[in-house]
Order: structure tokens, then sequence, then C-alpha cells
């Protein structure tokens, strides 16, 4: 169809855009995202090293692991954990975390908590499971974690607004009791809505974002200093490790399966999978609550709403602009390649940095965008160049279009070929008795039986990379190594291989010419290497690619030579030049020297060799 050039330039883009949108709605750009995320996380994480000591409420960890399970068995007595919370609470802790489901409490556990203001139950809002009986509702938090579809724990439910007093995250619950506030709840309600997800945010796709919701900084374990409980029981702790610091108790022994995967799970290698703790996830819930709440910003913010719209457009725009504003398609090529590392470069380093860009939208766009242009200019170009081959094949061969297309620059001077001088092997071809063979035949007849005999020579030619520069009435000029050359001992090869291959092929053609009664097509070829010099021929009016020198000579003596000597239906003639550039003849040729001979034009004798097939 006959469109405008305009719409013919739309209909890629707007294929694009139906492409983006599709993507936009496919969870595989989710999966992505993430992907780049963790590992950017991964990355991030393993430059902090030390312990997190700058806070204003430090963290111990009381990890209950596999010796304590063996010693005290599992499920713990409460009578040890009331000993333990008793012991910590003796050392001065600001605030207890107790992160063990305890909904059937012993009296003891139930005495405890109704005593210490600062020890804190757990429930469970998903599970329903409830905390110490009797446990006031200001010494009461849930400690939900938040995972994404495939299990991963990136985001922390800091608070949900609007709920009853027993409805706190355990986080904020000890951070409220270590500190003695009541208000931080309206503090974190007061903070912009830039600083918690929402539906769109970073590279997520429609993320239930309910509640006050931020990427949680997953630190690699080992951050916080950590007891097992049978030091603690045994008196072995020391003050400086409890005194005014918020102590978790919880379950680290990986046969309880307290654990969850984080960011650092998939590219940690280790004869286990790599699991974090619950205890250690709340305790690290609680340190970034921290930081938020000094620095009124989350460590890991997340470009959502416009912002992430605005990228993406000024990214299909810069694609489009690849596409099209350079001269050659070669150069926007590089061009994208370029952008693409720098986008792919750029979104890393930022999530590096604490800044989370979705990568899969803008990376899909400027490929999208900027591939469909190029591939349009590239099938533009494809037809211009089919224009230009079937142009010059009129005077010359498709091989030197396509080099002509391919190297026009470097090549054609003044709409013209440069005269180079090249190392070459001709075959020069000829159709025996041709005058003979006219008498018996009609003109259509001739044209048809002589073109079936010419397809076997081009078709040989070709599909080894020579070129046939000229018809000679009933034969043939082709040149191996010109424009292009393959090297000369392979030029040579494939000359010969091209004339082995004719010369079988018209075997088999002459079986077909003699059950249809026509005469049979007989061929003598000549071989011969050496120097040409090749360059555009003529006027401005008609221009022939030439190939001159007396290695077309040779070549074209070596076929008329002796025409009474041939035997079979075609003969091969190649000079010892060309011999001399083969490694070797294939297994089913025989050669037949014929000495030295002295041909009209040359003053030095030529050797020459007699090819023969011998395949069937």
């Amino acid at each position: 169809m006959n469109w405008p050039r305009p719409i013919h330039q739309a209909i890629p883009y707007a294929i694009a855009v139906g492409l983006l949108v599709g993507l936009q709605h496919s969870p595989l750009v989710e999966t992505a995202n993430l992907l780049v995320y963790d590992l950017a996380i991964n990355l991030r994480n393993r430059a902090i090293d030390g312990q997190a000591e700058d806070l204003n409420w430090p963290i111990t960890v009381i990890g209950i692991n596999e010796a304590d399970i063996e010693r005290y068995r599992w499920p713990l007595d409460d009578t040890l954990l009331c000993r333990a919370l008793k012991q910590l609470d003796t050392l001065g802790a600001s605030a207890i975390g107790l992160d063990l489901y305890r909904d059937q409490a012993k009296p003891c556990l139930h005495d405890e908590i109704q005593r210490n203001p600062r020890l804190i139950s757990i429930r469970n809002e998903h599970l329903g499971i409830t905390a110490i009986p009797g446990a006031p509702a200001r010494q009461q938090a849930f400690n939900d974690l938040v995972m994404d579809a495939d299990r991963v724990v990136r985001r922390d439910l800091i608070h949900v607004g609007g709920q009853e007093e027993a409805v706190r995250a355990l986080p904020l619950r000890l951070l409220e009791t270590a500190s003695q506030t009541r208000d931080l709840d309206r503090q974190l309600e007061q903070l912009n809505e830039r600083h918690w997800l929402n539906e769109q945010s970073g590279g997520y796709q429609d993320l239930d974002a309910a509640g006050y919701q931020a990427m949680l900084p997953v630190y690699p374990p080992g951050r916080y200093p950590s007891l097992d409980l049978a030091t603690l029981l045994s008196g072995e702790v020391s003050q400086e490790m409890i005194i005014g610091r918020v102590v978790l108790v919880g379950n680290v022994a990986p046969s309880l399966r307290d654990l969850f995967e984080t960011p650092h799970s998939r590219f940690v290698s280790n004869s286990r999978f790599f699991e974090v703790s619950g205890v250690e996830l709340h305790a690290q819930r609680l340190e970034a609550l921290q930081r938020l709440l000094q620095n009124r910003a989350p460590e890991i913010i997340t470009l959502h709403g416009w912002q992430r719209w605005l990228l993406l457009l000024m990214v299909v725009l810069f694609g489009v602009l690849i596409a099209e504003r350079p001269a050659r398609i070669r150069r926007s090529l590089v061009l994208l390649s370029a952008a693409v590392i720098l986008l792919i470069s750029s979104v890393f380093g930022l999530t590096l940095s604490g800044v989370w860009v979705g990568l899969t939208m803008p990376l899909s766009g400027l490929v999208l965008f900027s591939g469909s242009g190029i591939l349009r200019r590239g099938v533009q170009s494809q037809r211009h160049q089919q224009d230009m081959r079937r142009l010059l094949g009129q005077t010359s061969s498709p091989a030197v279009a396509q080099q002509l297309w391919d190297q026009r620059e470097d090549l054609i001077k003044d709409g013209r070929f440069t005269g180079r001088e090249q190392q070459v092997t001709v075959l020069f071809s000829d159709t025996c008795s041709f005058t003979s063979v006219s008498e018996q035949l009609t003109a259509s007849e001739l044209m048809q039986w002589l073109n079936r005999g010419m397809c076997i020579g081009v078709d040989a030619v070709t599909s080894r990379g020579g070129i046939v520069n000229k018809f000679t009435g009933d034969g043939m000029l082709a040149v191996f190594g010109a424009p292009v050359s393959k090297g000369p001992a392979m030029d040579a090869f494939h000359a010969v291989t091209a004339a082995l291959a004719i010369q079988e092929q018209i075997s088999r053609l002459n079986e077909a010419l003699t059950k249809e009664g026509q005469p049979a097509l007989r061929m003598r070829i000549g071989i011969h290497s050496g120097p040409v010099l090749t360059g555009s021929l003529g006027s401005s009016k008609r221009l022939e690619y030439a190939v001159i020198g007396d290695t077309v000579n040779c070549a074209s003596r070596l076929e008329g030579l002796e025409k009474d000597r041939h035997e079979g239906m075609v003969r091969i003639l190649v000079s010892g030049e060309t011999q001399c550039l083969l490694e070797a003849l294939p297994d089913h040729v025989t050669s037949e020297p014929w000495g030295t001979v002295l041909i009209k034009g040359r003053l030095e004798p030529l050797e020459v060799i007699e090819l023969r097939s011998t395949a069937p």
C-alpha cells in the first residue's frame, strides 16, 4: 500500500507502543526488576562493615540456637524464659521484645509481663495468634513480615494507621517503649507521602502498599551483638551488652524454620540455601525505623508515579533520536549499545546508592523504540540495496554490487571504482561445438539449452565467493579474489572446486539432455592465478567492473589450448601457479600433467595440468 512517508515511519513506533503497553502488564517486568534490585542490594551491603552501634538505641539479639534446643529441649519451658527475661530486666534493657509465640503461657509469663512494662509480647495478625494472655495493649505488637510474590522479604510494614492500641508493628512498639515516647505513630503519619511505597514504586507493578511501607535495607547477618540463651541463663553476660539497649529474644536455630529469604539469598554460595532468622530481620527493621525517624527519610527511596513515567518518556524519545538522527545504521547500532550500557549502569548505580529505579520498562522502551526505528531504516536500506544490485547486475555481478553497498564510501570516488592491483584466480569457460549445436535447435531451444549450462556455472562460482565478471557469448569469465579476497590459496581452491562442481553437474545434465533427445553439452575450462588490475572501465554512460591483465589472458589461453585434446564432457586445465597455491586436491580428483606450454602473448612458458573428477 502506497501510504505517505510519515505514516510509514510511524508504523514501527506504533507497534513498539503496543508491545510496551503489553509488557507493562506482564509479571516478567517486576520479576526482572526485583532480580536487579537484589543484585544491587547484595553488592551495596558487602561494602558495609562493622556493627550498627551508632544508633540511639543499640540492639542486642538473644538467639535460641541448636545447642540451646539440645540442652533445654523444645518447646522451651516458660520458667526458663521467665528467668531469662528477669535477667535482662536486671541488666538494664531499655526494651525487651519476646519474638516467641506464647498465647498459652504459664502463670510466670503472665506475671512477668504484668510486672515489667518494658517487655513486649508478639502477636500475629495473619495467623490469628494472640499475645501472652493478660498482656496490656501497650505491650503487644505484631511480628508479621511482608513478603513479595517470590517469598522474599524486601520491604517493611512499619505502621498501620487507624488501628486499636494493641496493633503496632514490633519495631515501632520497641522504639516507643525504649524512648518512652507515645507519639511515634503520629510522627510517621506526618512524613511526606514520598517516603512510603505505593502501587508503582521502584520496580513494583500493582503493589499491595496498604499501611506505611518502606523498602527494608536488609543487611547480612551478624550486624548486631548476639548471645545464646545458655550464656544468658548462666549469668555470664556483661551488663554493657544489655544496659540501655533494645533486646530481641527469638529463634535462630535452622531446625525451627523461623527463616526467611532476603535479597542476599540467591547470591550467597553455600551448601545450604541462605536465609535469615525472623529475630534478625526484626532487629534490622528496628534499625531502619530509627534511621528513618532520625534522618526523616528511608535508607532506600523509590521512584514512583509521574517520576517513572517521565523517565520512560525521556528514554523513549532518546531511543527515537538514536534510530533516526545518525546518517548510517551502523552508527545507530553503536549508539544504541552505548545507551543500553549507560542506562543499565546508571540505574544499577542509583540502586547501589539507595535510589531504586525499575530498570525493565526504561530499558525495554529504549530497545523497542530505537530497535523499531533501526529496523525500519534497515528494511528501507535493504530495498535500496536490492535496487542497486539490480542496476549493477546489468554490467557486473551481484557480489560487486554488495561490496559497493557495504564499502561505497571507501571504494567509489567520482562515481567510479578506484583502480587496484589484486592477486586473483581467474576461471575462463567456453561451450564446445556451439555452432554445430545451433544448427540442430531453434533459437528458443538453443537459448534454453545454453542457459541450462550457464546456470550450473554461475551457481558453482557465486556459491563459492567468486563473481561472474562477464559472459563471453557461450562462455563466461569468473574471478575469485576480486573485489573481495579470502586469501590467494583459498581463492584458488574455490576456483578449482567450482570447476570440478561444473564438471560433475554437466555430466548429470547431459544424462537429462540425452533423455530429452537434445545434444550433449561439452565445456572447456581454464584456470590461472596471478595479479590483475581491477576498477571501473568506460564512460559515465556505461561503466563496467573490469578485470585486466596477463592472468586473464592466460586463463583464456588455457581454455582454448589444444581443443582436439578433450576427453569427457568438461575439460579442466589449471596452471602451475594455481596448483602451487593448492594444499591438496580432493580425494576424488586426479591430475595429469601436460608439461610446459608456450602460449600466445606470453614469453614465459606455462605449466599445464588437467584435472578430472572420478566422482560417480
